[in-house]
Formats: C-alpha cells, structure tokens, sequence
C-alpha cells in the first residue's frame, strides 16, 4: 500500500539519534543516511519498500508537526512496545501515552504513544496476545 513514510525535522543529527535508537530497538534496519543532505531511511529487513525517511522540509521552511498526524510501527510482541517507548524517551521523545492495553480498538491491542524531538506523533504497536 505504502510506497514510503516521510516525517520532517528541525534538528536531522538529533532526529538521527532518536529515530535510530528506536528503530534498532524495533529490528528495523537502515536503508540510508546521507548527512550532507540531509535526510536518513529504514526499511523492514530484506525489503525495499515501504520505508520510513526523515528530512529537513523539502521546501526550506520550518519543520511544523501536524495536528491529528501519526506514524504507528509495529512491533514484535509487547515487550519490544516497551523496549521502544524507553528508548524514545530515553532520546528526547515525550510521552503521550505510556504502554499498554488499549481495548477498545481490540482485545490485544498493546501499544504506547510519543512524540519525537520535533513534536511529530508516534506509536509502537503490537497485536498479538501476550
């Protein structure tokens, strides 16, 4: 369905830090970093597509978090839910929902919620039972 993810920052050698930490933690392995442009990419191991890409706005501009915007990765199993939410606020993410059951989506839904450095939202998920 998806072709790529793109989530815009302010400060990339930060974003850099924080998005690598969690997607390490998730098994998501890189795809591509080049500072000079700036901008870095992961992928799902042995795909090419989709990927997850942060970059400066193409346009110049300042980066502006969207309102009702969010990026969801899935998870393994609940634990690496909350290997991943540590590890976002571990590197400057902010916590807008810890880890845990959220039922009403359905009975295994596991999942925690943060923002990165830049303000833009995230989650981690997992479906399957415990």
């Amino acid at each position: 369905m998806f072709s790529h993810v793109f989530v815009s920052v302010t400060d990339f050698d930060r974003a850099l830090e924080f998005y690598s930490e969690v997607m390490r933690v998730l098994g998501v392995e890189a795809r591509f970093c080049e500072p000079e442009i700036p901008w870095a990419g992961w992928h799902s191991e042995g795909r090419s597509r989709p990927y997850f890409v942060i970059c400066k706005p193409y346009d110049g501009r300042p980066h502006h978090p969207g309102n009702g915007q969010m990026v969801a990765f899935m998870a393994k199993d609940r634990a690496t839910v909350r290997a991943a939410y540590d590890a976002a606020l571990r590197t400057g993410g902010t916590c807008e929902g810890q880890p845990g059951l959220r039922p009403e989506y359905h009975a295994n839904y596991y999942g925690a919620y943060f923002r990165d450095p830049d303000g833009n939202k995230l989650c981690v998920a997992s479906h399957g039972s415990e």
